[in-house]
């Protein structure tokens, strides 16, 4: 059961904006690589520089409950690993790497499958940002001083994007996935999103944040 997003769900009624995406695509295949991308420089305002991407696992790179890329999407994902090595990629899967994964086995195979750092966090997302930034801090080469110089992709709205407003970061929206998400949650989130942004609401924009 996932406890950090039950409960931070409620923050939403407060800030409805948190679980809206900075950008969207509709499959991993359509992110723009590098990421900053998506974001075209505007007069007067300072240029988005994406250093560091954090991935979402389930229905983002891979088909849930399997711990390795969607072979249609090894290209994209060996383009996104050369544009950001090392450190620089991590995986932040609310399966791999948590209480759930029994002996950390789904980490160590999914590390083994894509190349990439699995993170080992002890809260669910959303609730993990602490640990995420810790991540960054803790490895100098992302040369991340800000977190808005970290972009976190996923297909879910109420964890992967809420947590990214919630730390500072770019939230890329996965939002057609790999298979159709059909659960409650999914569905509720995507009428939320459709509701905000027939009102005109929009995403906060991260820029200007720090480490706290």
């Amino acid at each position: 059961m996932n406890i950090s997003g039950t409960l931070n769900v409620f923050k939403l009624i407060r800030d409805p904006t948190l679980c809206l995406p900075q950008h969207t695509v509709s499959t991993f295949n359509h992110l723009p690589i590098p990421l900053s991308k998506a974001f075209p420089p505007k007069p007067g305002q300072k240029p988005v520089e994406i250093k560091a991407v954090v991935l979402d696992k389930d229905n983002c790179f891979a088909i849930p409950h399997t711990n390795e890329v969607h072979k249609p999407y090894h290209n994209k994902f060996q383009e996104l690993r050369a544009a950001y090595p090392g450190s620089k990629l991590l995986i932040v899967s609310n399966t791999a790497g948590t209480s759930s994964d029994k002996n950390l086995a789904e980490a160590a195979l999914l590390e083994k499958n894509t190349g990439v750092k699995v993170l080992q966090h002890s809260t669910k997302k959303p609730g993990c940002t602490s640990e995420v930034l810790s991540h960054f801090a803790t490895h100098p080469d992302s040369d991340i001083t800000s977190p808005s110089q970290i972009a976190i992709v996923g297909d879910r709205l109420f964890t992967d994007i809420m947590m990214a407003n919630m730390m500072g970061a770019h939230g890329f929206w996965v939002c057609d996935g790999i298979i159709p998400r059909k659960s409650f949650f999914a569905r509720m989130e995507d009428r939320l999103a459709g509701f905000l942004l027939k009102r005109g609401y929009v995403a906060p924009d991260p820029r200007g944040g720090g480490f706290e």
